[in-house]
């Protein structure tokens, strides 16, 4: 992480309606690094998208600080806030896009509110068209697009006053999976390239393991758990996390009442089949009810639930063979990560 490009600093939002006094947000405290990819996790309702919003003033905080490159966003005059927003780009689920313009003209715009000159922001929405993979596509209308286009033009408008910051609003819950993985792509490619510190918004932890390096997870409008996504993947502390991971519906309930073993792969040698020589060297037949792993630079990481065989011998032998090949375990009922834990 490099030096810190947002600072949220005991953070409330409170909507008053019809329904009532709504706390979307309750003492929120988070540090964004500059270079960062990070993450904001949580289920629905939990206060991602109002979180997000109050990053860049759409949605004005009831209490706390909003710090933006060292300067505190509630503090500004609404000029300094309209100059301050150009180094904060924004994408969203449903595009955005003005359906009366074509490509050009929809990432020309931010440049034409700042009075950029015609020809000068021409040149850089060409630039950025090309950058996203639409340079073919220049004069094609929204409607012409599909929603994986759309989103490359709303990206490419997002980066246009060369900002800071690129939010992005569960950008991806549109899309179809394969163009999701080549959105996703193309943001690491943003941030790797051009230095932009992201910010993603999901519910979807696949989309912070496959891009981001720093994570936060919301429930019920509080942060529950922060730090490096390998940690919280590898050792869950909140009940939302290891549901987030681990989701009931992954797990058979016909086995509700075994006794299994979470297995964290951390960094283990991708290469090597711990599970077949596990069952091999113990005598044991283990049955992988769930697995979650991924190889990162030939080192295995992830997680895997192991329904443990019934012999109590045997299952002395795995325990041991696991302690002996350094590969961390935790007994577990097969329920753990439901409600009741």
């Amino acid at each position: 992480m490099g030096n810190e490009i947002i600072r949220i600093e005991h953070l409330s939002k409170v909507f008053n309606g019809s329904a009532g006094r709504i706390v979307a947000l309750d003492d929120i405290n988070l540090s964004i690094g500059e270079g960062d990819v990070f993450g904001i996790i949580g289920l629905s309702g939990a206060g991602k998208s109002t979180l997000v919003r109050c990053m860049n003033l759409l949605e004005v905080p009831t209490d706390g600080k909003v710090i933006f490159d060292g300067r505190n966003l509630m503090e500004m005059s609404q000029r300094e806030l309209l100059t301050t927003r150009r180094s904060i780009g924004m994408i969203f689920q449903d595009f955005n896009l003005m359906a009366q313009r074509n490509a050009i003209r929809n990432v020309c715009y931010p440049m034409e509110v700042a009075q950029v000159p015609r020809k000068e922001a021409e040149k850089r929405a060409l630039e950025l068209l090309e950058l996203v993979g639409l340079s073919d596509r220049v004069k094609s209308y929204p409607s012409q697009l599909s929603g994986g286009q759309k989103q490359r033009v709303a990206i490419a408008r997002a980066l246009a006053m060369n900002p800071k910051v690129l939010l992005c609003d569960e950008a991806t819950s549109a899309l179809d999976p394969n163009t999701t993985r080549q959105i996703l792509e193309l943001l690491r490619r943003i941030n790797r390239e051009l230095g932009v510190t992201i910010v993603v918004i999901t519910h979807e932890m696949k989309v912070i393991e496959s891009i981001c390096n720093r994570v936060a997870v919301l429930d019920q409008s509080h942060v529950v758990e922060e730090g490096m996504v390998r940690d919280v993947f590898i050792h869950p502390q909140s009940r939302i996390a290891r549901q987030l991971i681990l989701p009931n519906q992954e797990a058979p309930t016909s086995f509700s009442d075994s006794n299994c073993l979470r297995i964290v792969f951390d960094g283990y040698s991708a290469y090597e089949p711990v599970i077949s020589n596990l069952a091999l060297e113990c005598r044991a037949a283990v049955n992988i009810l769930f697995a979650n792993t991924r190889n990162v630079d030939g080192k295995a990481i992830g997680q895997m639930l192991l329904q443990l065989p019934q012999d109590e011998t045997t299952v002395l032998r795995v325990k041991q063979w696991l302690s002996d090949h350094k590969i961390t375990f935790k007994e577990e009922k097969l329920n753990v990560y439901g409600t009741n834990d």
